[in-house]
């Protein structure tokens, strides 16, 4: 009874999370600049003192801090959250269902596609399993993830003196725009966060599917 009820309780509290992590991911669009302006001064509260020890004028490495935290828990969360023997087997089975069905056009046997057209939807199962996990890690790490981008990104519009060095490019301005509206603090945060990314993962053992 009482595992019965702990595990009603884990659900209730993962739906919640998740709600949550959904509601954040929405918002970052519907809630508009003074929306954004107030979350991320809100989580200010905790970053601008941290930022002060750093410098004001070395926010890149506010934004690489950022980074390689983004990148920890992101992929522990994934490594807890996501079956990875059935992504790595449901990704084989694809790739093994790909390959018949291309021969089986090619060889015009019409019997071998009927057949593997009913195994197709029997993979539908497991792909559906497949999008749930990857989506559930995303909710989770929005929960965080995003309420520091919006701190950096309400922090940088406030504070637009930073720059860095980037090969070929000499010093720039972090809010100097590189593609579109896409400035180049944003660019040094994913470039880090990514590098940092693979770094945790292969030594997590998680994703090569």
């Amino acid at each position: 009874m009482v595992a019965l009820e702990n595990a009603k309780l884990k659900q209730l509290l993962e739906r919640f999370v998740i709600a949550v992590g959904i509601s954040l991911m929405l918002g970052i669009v519907l809630i508009g600049e003074e929306g954004r302006e107030i979350i991320g001064s809100i989580v200010g509260i905790i970053m601008d003192p941290i930022i002060m020890l750093v410098g004001e004028s070395n926010f890149h490495v506010m934004l690489f801090i950022m980074a390689a935290i983004t990148a920890l828990y992101a992929s522990l969360i994934q490594k807890y959250t996501i079956d990875w023997e059935l992504m790595r087997s449901t990704q084989e089975r694809m790739k093994s269902f790909q390959k018949e069905y291309r021969e089986a056009q090619l060889a015009q046997n019409n019997y071998m596609i009927n057949k593997l057209d009913e195994q197709r939807k029997e993979m539908m199962s497991d792909q559906m399993e497949m999008s749930k996990q990857q989506f559930k890690p995303m909710a989770y790490i929005s929960i965080i993830s995003l309420p520091l981008f919006m701190w950096a990104y309400y922090y940088i519009s406030e504070h637009g003196s930073a720059v860095l060095t980037f090969p070929f490019m000499g010093e720039t301005l972090l809010t100097t725009p590189i593609i579109g509206p896409i400035q180049y603090w944003i660019f040094w945060y994913f470039i880090t966060s990514l590098a940092i990314s693979q770094v945790v993962r292969k030594a997590l053992d998680i994703g090569g599917v």
